[in-house]
């Protein structure tokens, strides 16, 4: 039986069980992993039995109940230091935590015009008037990130945020579908980290399962969830 469990929502919708998922692979650690369908008639009752917020993700070491996506990226950074989930060098460490926090709190707008639907294509169209704000500052986090630390690999060789994987990139990960969902217009910089989180082989596989579930939840791309 594996140390760990992780209990996710939805694969092609759920955001926030993505990045924790990302962190959890990046640690190399054996665990199981249980889905619970969202949007049915029993999905409350089935997440009050396994969430204490009634939400996903929740991760479960032991006796031990994480819920929260940071909160269980946190943990994982504190488990398994050789991983690096966070930058080791202070300056490095310090601006990943920023900009972590400043994903997990904001962008209101692209959460709800832009919501993450991994298995379909999506118009842009006239949401870039509500998400354009959103959009810009998203690029010019990616843009300082890479020009200050992943080019020079301040958390070793690599074409992430920091160079190597770190929790900034598992928080940034479900904005890299929207935008390939949406078909975002990007600069260099920033294409070029869309197709470098592509090709890791951990996004490709939760790709992957995410275009293989049967389930529609929300034709309205209008409404969603971070």
């Amino acid at each position: 039986m594996a140390e760990f469990t992780i209990y996710l929502g939805n694969k092609n919708y759920s955001s926030w069980s993505l990045r924790p998922w990302l962190a959890l692979k990046h640690t190399g650690a054996a665990f199981e992993e249980v889905m619970i369908q969202l949007d049915q008639t029993d999905s409350a009752a089935n997440l009050n039995r396994r969430s204490p917020s009634g939400r996903v993700p929740v991760l479960q070491h032991g006796a031990l109940m994480i819920w929260e996506s940071l909160a269980i990226c946190e943990y994982l950074a504190e488990q398994f230091p050789a991983a690096r989930l966070w930058p080791e060098e202070r300056e490095a460490r310090a601006h990943a935590r920023a900009v972590s926090n400043e994903m997990h709190g904001g962008f209101a707008e692209l959460r709800k015009y832009l919501p993450m639907d991994i298995s379909r294509r999506w118009p842009l169209g006239d949401r870039m008037v509500k998400v354009g704000a959103d959009i810009a500052r998203i690029g010019a986090i990616w843009r300082e990130c890479r020009a200050r630390f992943g080019s020079r690999g301040a958390n070793g060789g690599g074409d992430f945020l920091f160079g190597g994987f770190t929790i900034a990139d598992a928080m940034f990960a479900p904005v890299v579908t929207r935008f390939v969902t949406y078909s975002v217009s990007l600069d260099p910089v920033c294409s070029a980290y869309v197709a470098a989180m592509q090709r890791w082989p951990a996004m490709q596989q939760w790709t992957a399962a995410a275009k293989a579930e049967p389930w529609v939840i929300n034709d309205d791309v209008n409404t969603g969830a971070a």
